[in-house]
């Protein structure tokens, strides 16, 4: 097996080529994924396009007309894939995922851009961490690059429906999974896996919810106290589903008392992690007066490798220096660092006068700035820029991302798809 993935030097490809080689059977023995075995069965029923976020779309229920299966087992290898109708999963209560959370999955977006072409994001990014994901939780290994094919078919079949050029600027929700499916109730890795792709129509979470007023701009943050997501020596890095059923208590308390997610700290110091299912930045002036944009590291693997937190890393790194065509007046040259650093840090710098801004990163929630933060029960109020709707920063990243998905601009990072 060749885990075949593009950008070799990532941490992401080349952690699933380094789990496929540590993990796979003889090649003789075991059929790889292949997506030339590809088999298509047309949808009989159809399925009604909902309005552009409508009740429905925010409800986050409807799927499009159909979804990849494939099927692993112990003794072939990977099965031929296909696309069918979307319906219901069958398999039997004593199934491994039911009992060992032997469960893992993606979530992306493909767009429909303003150029009329239908266009994923670093698609690469996400099937080699879909690999790297499976590893962790003893399920079988596959060439990412053959998972990008059956991703990238299926697109192109429910892509023009889903999103008609008429609606430029939409997209949908793209989520591959990975289940220990098999009839066994041994607490070992599974003998079948079922390896399934589904598109759910999403919402803009920037609009309001038909019926209800506009949210105020900015996510309001409650910081952990008792709860940890995630630890060292843990699977925070994976994209496992064990580390999102335990978050969903503290998430809710907190939606009770008026904030949108948790920004996780760890251990006595309270280091910063990730903001509910996201990567957090915030930006600060040093004491020294030098201007900061600070994340949580890789290192420790404590926080999940992001594509979009990737992205905004390797932007701001290129773009963000002296010098640059891409600086505004209100946006200057900045460093950028990946470090271990406190909720303490952030308290002192609000009092200080030194706390530019902050904002989220990820799939779901794109870039969001952050307007407040509850540490020990106080309030800390996050800048939001001249206009009180985002830091000038968030903003910037924010439109540079959005061009590229888009079609905006030509980039490398927006893979442009096929359609029937």
């Amino acid at each position: 097996m060749n885990g075949h993935a593009v950008e070799s030097g990532s941490h992401l490809t080349q952690a699933g080529i380094e789990a496929a080689k540590t993990m796979a059977h003889e090649e003789s023995a075991i059929k790889e994924l292949d997506a030339s075995e590809l088999k298509i069965t047309r949808a009989t029923a159809p399925r009604v396009v909902p309005e552009v976020n409508s009740k429905e779309v925010f409800d986050m229920k409807t799927c499009t007309d159909h979804m990849v299966k494939v099927t692993w087992t112990r003794d072939e290898g990977w099965h031929a894939p296909e696309i069918e109708q979307y319906g219901p999963l069958t398999m039997m209560p004593i199934a491994s995922c039911l009992h060992y959370a032997t469960q893992c999955f993606e979530g992306m977006k493909v767009y429909r851009g303003y150029d009329g072409k239908l266009r994923l994001f670093r698609p690469d990014k996400n099937c080699a961490r879909l690999n790297m994901s499976s590893a962790r939780v003893a399920l079988p290994q596959f060439d990412p690059v053959e998972l990008g094919k059956l991703m990238k078919k299926f697109l192109g079949i429910d892509g023009p429906k889903w999103l008609p050029k008429s609606r430029p600027g939409t997209f949908l929700y793209l989520r591959p999974a990975i289940i220990g499916n098999g009839s066994e109730i041994g607490v070992t890795a599974p003998a079948e896996v079922l390896l399934f792709m589904v598109a759910v129509l999403w919402p803009d979470f920037s609009a309001p919810r038909p019926g209800t007023k506009p949210a105020p701009p900015g996510l309001k943050l409650l910081a952990s106290k008792n709860d940890t997501r995630a630890w060292p020596g843990g699977f925070g890095y994976a994209k496992v589903g064990a580390n999102y059923g335990p978050a969903f208590v503290a998430h809710m308390e907190g939606r009770k008392l008026g904030y949108d997610q948790i920004l996780w700290l760890l251990g006595p110091e309270h280091h910063v992690t990730e903001a509910g299912a996201s990567n957090f930045f915030v930006v600060w002036k040093t004491k020294q007066g030098a201007l900061q944009l600070v994340t949580a590291p890789l290192e420790g693997k404590i926080i999940l490798e992001g594509v979009t937190r990737g992205s905004v890393l390797e932007l701001a790194r290129e773009r963000l220096i002296e010098g640059s065509k891409y600086l505004t007046p209100e946006v200057g040259s900045i460093e950028i660092v990946e470090r271990q650093y406190t909720m303490p840090e952030i308290v002192e710098a609000s009092k200080e006068g030194r706390l530019v801004e902050a904002f989220v990163a990820g799939t779901a929630y794109f870039i969001t700035p952050v307007s407040a933060i509850n540490f020990k029960d106080e309030e800390i109020e996050i800048p939001m820029g001249d206009d009180g709707s985002s830091g000038h920063y968030a903003a910037l990243i924010k439109k540079w991302l959005r061009d590229i998905m888009y079609g905006n601009v030509d980039h490398k990072w927006g893979v442009v798809i096929d359609e029937e």
